[in-house]
Protein backbone atom coordinates (compact mmCIF):
# COMPACT_ATOMS: atom_id res chain seq x y z
CA UNK A 1 0.00 0.00 0.00
CA UNK A 2 2.87 2.35 0.76
CA UNK A 3 4.25 1.84 -2.74
CA UNK A 4 0.82 2.56 -4.20
CA UNK A 5 0.58 5.80 -2.22
CA UNK A 6 4.06 6.83 -3.35
CA UNK A 7 3.44 6.11 -7.03
CA UNK A 8 -0.22 6.90 -7.65
CA UNK A 9 -0.28 10.67 -7.09
CA UNK A 10 3.12 11.41 -8.72
CA UNK A 11 2.06 9.33 -11.71
CA UNK A 12 -1.21 11.19 -12.00
CA UNK A 13 0.58 14.52 -11.65
CA UNK A 14 2.83 13.50 -14.52
CA UNK A 15 -0.19 12.71 -16.70
CA UNK A 16 -1.87 16.01 -15.79
CA UNK A 17 1.31 17.95 -16.52
CA UNK A 18 1.63 16.31 -19.92
CA UNK A 19 -2.05 16.99 -20.61
CA UNK A 20 -1.56 20.65 -19.69
CA UNK A 21 1.40 20.89 -22.02
CA UNK A 22 -0.45 19.21 -24.88
CA UNK A 23 -4.04 20.48 -24.51
CA UNK A 24 -3.87 23.42 -22.12
CA UNK A 25 -5.04 24.13 -18.57
CA UNK A 26 -8.70 23.28 -19.10
CA UNK A 27 -8.07 19.63 -19.89
CA UNK A 28 -5.40 19.32 -17.18
CA UNK A 29 -7.67 20.75 -14.51
CA UNK A 30 -10.65 18.73 -15.70
CA UNK A 31 -8.70 15.47 -15.39
CA UNK A 32 -7.76 16.32 -11.81
CA UNK A 33 -11.44 15.93 -10.92
CA UNK A 34 -11.00 12.16 -10.93
CA UNK A 35 -11.00 10.79 -7.33
CA UNK A 36 -7.36 9.78 -7.55
CA UNK A 37 -6.64 10.99 -4.00
CA UNK A 38 -9.90 10.46 -2.13
CA UNK A 39 -10.55 7.08 -3.77
CA UNK A 40 -7.42 5.32 -2.50
CA UNK A 41 -7.70 7.00 0.91
CA UNK A 42 -11.28 5.80 1.38
CA UNK A 43 -10.36 2.36 0.06
CA UNK A 44 -7.52 2.07 2.56
CA UNK A 45 -9.89 3.22 5.32
CA UNK A 46 -12.42 0.57 4.28
CA UNK A 47 -9.75 -2.11 4.55
CA UNK A 48 -8.41 -0.89 7.88
CA UNK A 49 -11.58 0.43 9.56
CA UNK A 50 -14.42 -1.30 7.73
CA UNK A 51 -16.92 -0.32 4.99
CA UNK A 52 -19.23 1.54 7.40
CA UNK A 53 -16.37 3.80 8.46
CA UNK A 54 -15.49 4.46 4.82
CA UNK A 55 -19.12 5.28 3.99
CA UNK A 56 -19.32 7.90 6.74
CA UNK A 57 -15.97 9.29 5.64
CA UNK A 58 -17.35 9.57 2.10
CA UNK A 59 -20.25 11.65 3.44
CA UNK A 60 -17.76 14.00 5.10
CA UNK A 61 -15.62 14.08 1.96
CA UNK A 62 -18.63 15.11 -0.10
CA UNK A 63 -19.31 18.07 2.20
CA UNK A 64 -15.63 19.01 2.01
CA UNK A 65 -16.15 19.75 -1.68
CA UNK A 66 -17.30 23.17 -0.44
CA UNK A 67 -13.88 23.79 1.14
CA UNK A 68 -12.03 22.37 -1.85
CA UNK A 69 -13.72 24.65 -4.36
CA UNK A 70 -13.22 27.59 -1.99
CA UNK A 71 -9.50 26.76 -2.06
CA UNK A 72 -9.47 26.78 -5.87
CA UNK A 73 -11.34 30.08 -6.13
CA UNK A 74 -9.22 31.76 -3.45
CA UNK A 75 -5.92 30.68 -4.96
CA UNK A 76 -6.99 31.76 -8.44
CA UNK A 77 -8.06 35.20 -7.20
CA UNK A 78 -5.05 35.87 -4.97
CA UNK A 79 -2.61 34.61 -7.61
CA UNK A 80 -3.67 37.44 -9.92
CA UNK A 81 -2.24 39.93 -7.43
CA UNK A 82 0.45 38.10 -5.45
CA UNK A 83 3.17 35.47 -5.75
CA UNK A 84 2.56 31.82 -4.96
CA UNK A 85 3.58 31.78 -1.25
CA UNK A 86 0.87 34.27 -0.29
CA UNK A 87 -1.68 32.67 -2.60
CA UNK A 88 -0.97 29.24 -1.10
CA UNK A 89 -1.10 30.42 2.52
CA UNK A 90 -4.35 32.33 2.05
CA UNK A 91 -6.09 29.56 0.10
CA UNK A 92 -5.02 26.81 2.51
CA UNK A 93 -6.17 28.98 5.41
CA UNK A 94 -9.58 29.31 3.78
CA UNK A 95 -9.71 25.54 3.31
CA UNK A 96 -8.75 24.92 6.95
CA UNK A 97 -11.34 27.34 8.34
CA UNK A 98 -14.13 25.88 6.22
CA UNK A 99 -13.07 22.31 7.05
CA UNK A 100 -13.20 23.16 10.75
CA UNK A 101 -16.68 24.65 10.37
CA UNK A 102 -17.85 21.59 8.44
CA UNK A 103 -16.48 19.31 11.16
CA UNK A 104 -18.71 21.03 13.71
CA UNK A 105 -21.91 20.52 11.70
CA UNK A 106 -23.72 17.20 12.35
CA UNK A 107 -22.93 14.79 9.54
CA UNK A 108 -25.73 13.96 7.12
CA UNK A 109 -25.87 13.00 3.48
CA UNK A 110 -28.50 15.66 2.56
CA UNK A 111 -26.33 18.41 4.04
CA UNK A 112 -23.25 17.12 2.24
CA UNK A 113 -25.10 17.01 -1.08
CA UNK A 114 -26.38 20.56 -0.54
CA UNK A 115 -22.92 21.87 0.37
CA UNK A 116 -21.27 20.23 -2.64
CA UNK A 117 -24.01 21.31 -5.05
CA UNK A 118 -23.87 24.92 -3.83
CA UNK A 119 -20.12 25.09 -4.35
CA UNK A 120 -20.20 23.40 -7.76
CA UNK A 121 -22.96 25.63 -9.11
CA UNK A 122 -21.47 28.86 -7.75
CA UNK A 123 -17.87 28.14 -8.76
CA UNK A 124 -17.99 29.28 -12.43
CA UNK A 125 -19.09 32.77 -11.35
CA UNK A 126 -16.34 33.21 -8.75
CA UNK A 127 -13.14 32.66 -10.72
CA UNK A 128 -11.27 35.60 -12.28
CA UNK A 129 -12.17 36.28 -15.90
CA UNK A 130 -8.80 35.79 -17.56
CA UNK A 131 -7.49 34.22 -20.74
CA UNK A 132 -4.47 31.93 -20.23
CA UNK A 133 -1.46 32.10 -22.50
CA UNK A 134 -1.28 28.46 -23.55
CA UNK A 135 1.57 28.83 -25.99
CA UNK A 136 4.19 29.85 -23.43
CA UNK A 137 7.29 27.89 -22.52
CA UNK A 138 6.72 24.38 -21.21
CA UNK A 139 7.51 23.62 -17.57
CA UNK A 140 11.12 22.66 -16.96
CA UNK A 141 11.82 19.03 -16.18
CA UNK A 142 13.12 19.84 -12.69
CA UNK A 143 9.82 21.55 -11.89
CA UNK A 144 7.97 18.43 -12.97
CA UNK A 145 10.13 16.22 -10.77
CA UNK A 146 9.63 18.50 -7.79
CA UNK A 147 5.86 18.62 -8.20
CA UNK A 148 5.79 14.80 -8.28
CA UNK A 149 7.89 14.63 -5.10
CA UNK A 150 5.66 17.21 -3.42
CA UNK A 151 2.56 15.27 -4.43
CA UNK A 152 3.92 12.03 -2.95
CA UNK A 153 4.90 13.74 0.30
CA UNK A 154 1.53 15.44 0.72
CA UNK A 155 -0.31 12.20 0.00
CA UNK A 156 1.66 10.33 2.66
CA UNK A 157 0.96 13.00 5.28
CA UNK A 158 -2.75 13.21 4.51
CA UNK A 159 -3.29 9.44 4.45
CA UNK A 160 -1.39 9.00 7.71
CA UNK A 161 -3.51 11.64 9.43
CA UNK A 162 -6.77 10.44 7.90
CA UNK A 163 -6.41 6.98 9.42
CA UNK A 164 -6.04 8.30 12.98
CA UNK A 165 -8.57 11.10 13.47
CA UNK A 166 -11.99 9.45 13.13
CA UNK A 167 -14.42 9.10 10.27
CA UNK A 168 -15.43 12.78 10.06
CA UNK A 169 -11.94 14.24 9.82
CA UNK A 170 -10.80 11.28 7.75
CA UNK A 171 -13.29 12.31 5.09
CA UNK A 172 -12.41 15.98 5.35
CA UNK A 173 -8.67 15.34 5.14
CA UNK A 174 -9.22 13.03 2.18
CA UNK A 175 -10.28 16.17 0.28
CA UNK A 176 -7.26 18.19 1.35
CA UNK A 177 -6.11 19.92 -1.86
CA UNK A 178 -3.10 17.70 -2.53
CA UNK A 179 -3.30 17.86 -6.31
CA UNK A 180 -4.73 21.38 -6.30
CA UNK A 181 -1.97 22.94 -4.23
CA UNK A 182 0.87 21.25 -6.09
CA UNK A 183 -0.58 22.01 -9.52
CA UNK A 184 -1.46 25.59 -8.60
CA UNK A 185 1.96 26.48 -7.20
CA UNK A 186 3.98 25.00 -10.03
CA UNK A 187 1.60 26.28 -12.70
CA UNK A 188 1.86 29.80 -11.34
CA UNK A 189 5.64 29.54 -11.29
CA UNK A 190 5.99 28.17 -14.80
CA UNK A 191 2.94 29.41 -16.72
CA UNK A 192 1.69 32.45 -14.83
CA UNK A 193 -1.47 33.44 -12.91
CA UNK A 194 -3.86 33.40 -15.88
CA UNK A 195 -2.94 29.81 -16.74
CA UNK A 196 -3.32 28.89 -13.07
CA UNK A 197 -6.79 30.45 -12.85
CA UNK A 198 -7.93 28.54 -15.93
CA UNK A 199 -6.48 25.32 -14.50
CA UNK A 200 -8.29 25.73 -11.19
CA UNK A 201 -11.55 26.71 -12.87
CA UNK A 202 -11.40 23.50 -14.89
CA UNK A 203 -10.54 21.62 -11.70
CA UNK A 204 -13.78 22.88 -10.17
CA UNK A 205 -15.64 21.63 -13.24
CA UNK A 206 -14.02 18.22 -12.91
CA UNK A 207 -15.13 18.08 -9.28
CA UNK A 208 -18.58 16.95 -10.42
CA UNK A 209 -16.88 13.61 -11.03
CA UNK A 210 -15.26 13.71 -7.61
CA UNK A 211 -18.58 14.50 -5.93
CA UNK A 212 -20.37 11.73 -7.81
CA UNK A 213 -17.78 9.26 -6.56
CA UNK A 214 -18.28 10.27 -2.92
CA UNK A 215 -22.07 10.28 -3.19
CA UNK A 216 -22.31 6.87 -4.84
CA UNK A 217 -19.77 5.42 -2.43
CA UNK A 218 -21.72 6.66 0.59
CA UNK A 219 -24.88 5.08 -0.81
CA UNK A 220 -23.49 1.74 -2.00
CA UNK A 221 -20.68 0.70 0.32
CA UNK A 222 -22.96 -0.12 3.30
CA UNK A 223 -24.82 -2.66 1.16
CA UNK A 224 -22.28 -3.76 -1.43
CA UNK A 225 -19.11 -3.52 0.61
CA UNK A 226 -16.01 -3.19 -1.54
CA UNK A 227 -18.15 -3.64 -4.64
CA UNK A 228 -19.41 -0.13 -4.00
CA UNK A 229 -16.00 1.20 -4.97
CA UNK A 230 -16.37 -0.29 -8.44
CA UNK A 231 -19.78 1.30 -8.87
CA UNK A 232 -18.51 4.65 -7.61
CA UNK A 233 -15.53 4.62 -9.97
CA UNK A 234 -17.76 3.80 -12.95
CA UNK A 235 -20.17 6.63 -12.14
CA UNK A 236 -17.27 9.02 -11.55
CA UNK A 237 -15.75 8.29 -14.95
CA UNK A 238 -19.14 8.67 -16.62
CA UNK A 239 -19.66 12.02 -14.88
CA UNK A 240 -16.24 13.17 -16.05
CA UNK A 241 -17.37 12.51 -19.60
CA UNK A 242 -20.52 14.55 -19.04
CA UNK A 243 -18.62 17.52 -17.65
CA UNK A 244 -16.29 17.50 -20.66
CA UNK A 245 -18.99 19.50 -22.44
CA UNK A 246 -18.69 22.28 -19.87
CA UNK A 247 -15.05 22.97 -20.71
CA UNK A 248 -15.94 24.50 -24.06
CA UNK A 249 -18.16 27.10 -22.43
CA UNK A 250 -16.59 30.48 -21.65
CA UNK A 251 -16.48 31.78 -18.12
CA UNK A 252 -19.77 33.47 -17.20
CA UNK A 253 -19.62 37.23 -17.54
CA UNK A 254 -20.40 39.25 -14.42
CA UNK A 255 -23.88 40.69 -14.26
CA UNK A 256 -24.29 44.34 -15.18
CA UNK A 257 -27.54 44.75 -13.26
Amino acid sequence: MLILKLLLIPGFLLLISLAGKRWGPSVAGWLSGLPVVVGPILFFLAIEQGPAFAAQSAVAALSAMFAMIAFCVTYAQVAQRANWPLALVVSLSVWAVLALILSLIPASLPFSVAAAATALLAAPYLFPKVQPVVGGPAPKSDKLVWRMIAGAALTLVVTMLASTVGERWSGLLAVFPVLGSVMAVFSQQTRGPAFTAALLRATATGMYSFSAFCLVLALTVPGLGFGGFGVAVAVSVAMLGVTRQLLAKPAPAPSTN
